[in-house]
């Protein structure tokens, strides 16, 4: 899970729900106080949210770079309905090409894609439906398959509490299972208070559905290396849900540029923001 250092919107971002061809979505929006380069959407993971990227917006926006944090349908302040059907994978990466069609804008550049571990494998559905909605595509902490066995198992058990419990007695039994005293004691009150906010926000049928796929995921690499789109595969030097070697790998298959950000885990954008926020402005700089 996720943990953003903290929960404030930098000065000229905004919190608004963004209207488009498939619903309303719950966005962060930050924008560059000159002409932007280009305008960034950036897809959260497994039990996330916009909040999950609050410490790149102000880096990216300086550099000249919108940035539109999402959340998914069923995620945190995105409403959902309570059936796993409305959650299948085809149906998120059409929500996000309809984000994608949403904030385009000629004034504010072309549009870039980053996904972070689930939500770089919607995001690799949707640029598979339609590669020219995008400009590049940033693969953050997501690997070219299912999610690594020991997390298999993980996500299988909360995928059965949740069939059988609610969601304040499953986030009980998840700090039972995982004592959250080493975590807290870095973790600021208001971001504690955030996250078990988050996961009671999020419908149950979206994490059944798509903790399903992060165990049943297919190796796509070689449709998305078909694309002639420009990728970047970025990872911490550790990485619980996949190992860093397979996204070695999987950038080698894409002919990808590969980021590792010293000192990160399964979020660069959180535990290294600034270093992560540099490797994304210097690949999208490079783009021209």
């Amino acid at each position: 899970m996720s943990r953003p250092p903290f929960l404030t919107l930098p000065p000229g971002a905004r919190a608004y729900r963004l209207s488009t061809a498939r619903g309303a979505f719950a966005v962060h929006d930050a924008r560059p106080d000159r002409a932007a380069r280009g305008t960034v959407v950036l897809v959260p993971g497994f039990t996330g949210s916009k909040e999950d990227f609050i410490a790149l917006l102000e880096p990216l926006a300086t550099a000249g770079f919108r940035a539109v944090a999402v959340d998914g349908r069923g995620q945190y302040e995105s409403p959902g309905p309570r059936d796993e059907t409305a959650y299948a994978q085809d149906e998120l990466a059409r929500d996000l090409l309809a984000q994608a069609t949403a904030v385009a804008d000629e004034a504010a550049g072309p549009v870039h894609v980053l996904g972070h571990s689930l939500g770089g494998l919607i995001a690799r559905a949707a640029v598979l439906l339609d590669p020219a909605a995008f400009a590049s595509f940033t693969i953050m902490s997501s690997g070219p398959a299912a999610i690594a066995p020991p997390q298999q198992e993980r996500t299988k058990l909360l995928i059965d509490a949740l069939s059988v419990m609610d969601m304040e007695s499953v986030w009980q039994a998840m700090r039972d299972l995982d004592p959250p005293e080493a975590a807290d004691e870095v973790t600021p009150p208001g971001v504690r208070d955030f996250l078990h906010a988050r996961w009671m926000g999020t419908v149950p049928e979206q994490l059944m559905a798509t903790g399903r796929q992060l165990n049943a995921e297919p190796d796509r690499v070689g449709e998305l290396a078909a694309t002639a789109l420009p990728k970047h595969v970025l990872s911490g030097e550790v990485d619980y849900a996949w190992p860093v070697s397979l996204m070695d790998a999987m950038a080698e298959r894409l002919s990808a540029r590969r980021t590792v950000i010293e000192g990160a885990e399964h979020s660069p954008n959180a535990d290294r923001p600034h270093p992560t926020a540099d490797a994304l402005i210097g690949f999208w700089n490079d783009l021209g």
